[in-house]
């Protein structure tokens, strides 16, 4: 049984990133630059803002944050979008998700220009993804897995691929990965599916990202299944889990990521991939090879 371990190839990823920037810093350009925009003060948005911002400094990326009171207007978080979006040392605009009720979530993603969209959820980049035409974005955490999956060799030809979650972030971006180019044979579940172990018995590749701790156990994968586990699930006793029952599912898996170390610092590292993606070809350069499927 193989660990996924996306702490590792987070590491490796980053260092090659870091060589990358260098030699650009060395030619004489600027730094990449990021912006993140953060709305109000959720602690869980906190931590993972400063996470990115952290990562993208260690590697030699110019990360803004932005951090706007709770009851910034929808128009202030618009005008505020505009002017990065016009800041040509900015290559890639993140705003941290969820927003504040009174926010139009739709609208804000709308606002940032596609070719700064480093999250990759503006309609233009998901309909690039879906159709296959020009360089779209691809959103960080669909390509953090399929980055995991080429470094571990793992083959999704021919595969049968179960993905069980279908949001806008990760479950319907992550089957759009997998079917591109008629590579893998792929079935979406939800909330309203009709006996859910029916379809995960049949996964030779099963991605779970729904938030509820421990829904896949054992008895719903087949032997030699290679599970991906997005959740990530805080407990009553504090103890952190995904949404598969790790220590069981793992006893029937080819390989399983773990929770926490698994697909969370994929994401991260796929945010970096991104912003330097809009770099190379914000100064005219070939796209990058890791923001490619």
């Amino acid at each position: 049984m193989l660990i996924l371990s996306g702490k590792e190839v987070s590491k490796k990823i980053k260092e090659e990133l870091k060589k990358e920037i260098d030699s650009y810093l060395a030619q004489g350009l600027r730094k990449p630059g990021l912006t993140v925009i953060l709305v109000g003060n959720d602690p869980a948005s906190q931590i993972y803002v400063r996470r990115k911002r952290e990562t993208a400094e260690n590697i030699g990326i110019n990360s803004i944050c932005v951090t706007l009171p709770q009851n910034t207007t929808e128009e202030e978080l618009v005008e505020t979008i505009k002017r990065f979006n016009e800041d040509e040392n900015i290559d890639g605009i993140l705003v941290q998700l969820p927003l504040p009720s009174h926010i139009n979530t739709h609208r804000i993603i709308e606002t940032i220009r596609p070719d700064k969209d480093v999250d990759g959820f503006h309609p233009e980049n998901v309909g690039r993804l879906a159709t296959g035409i020009g360089r779209g974005i691809i959103p960080c955490t669909p390509l953090g897995i399929w980055l995991m999956l080429k470094h571990y060799d793992i083959d999704v030809f021919g595969k049968d691929v179960v993905v069980v979650g279908a949001s806008n972030i990760v479950g319907k971006p992550m089957s759009l990965v997998f079917l591109k180019d008629e590579r893998a044979t792929v079935t979406v579940c939800h909330k309203n599916t009709k006996d859910l172990s029916f379809h995960t018995k049949k996964a030779d590749i099963l991605v779970v990202a729904v938030g509820k701790p421990n829904l896949i156990t054992a008895d719903m994968v087949k032997e030699g299944v290679v599970v991906i586990d997005v959740g990530i699930n805080r407990l009553e006793s504090g103890k952190i889990v995904g949404d598969v029952d790790f220590e069981n599912v793992k006893e029937k898996s080819y390989a399983i990521t773990p929770v926490p170390g698994g697909v969370g610092p994929m994401t991260v590292v796929s945010l970096l991939v991104n912003t330097l993606h809009l770099y190379r070809l914000r100064h005219g350069f070939p796209p990058h090879p890791f923001a490619q499927i």
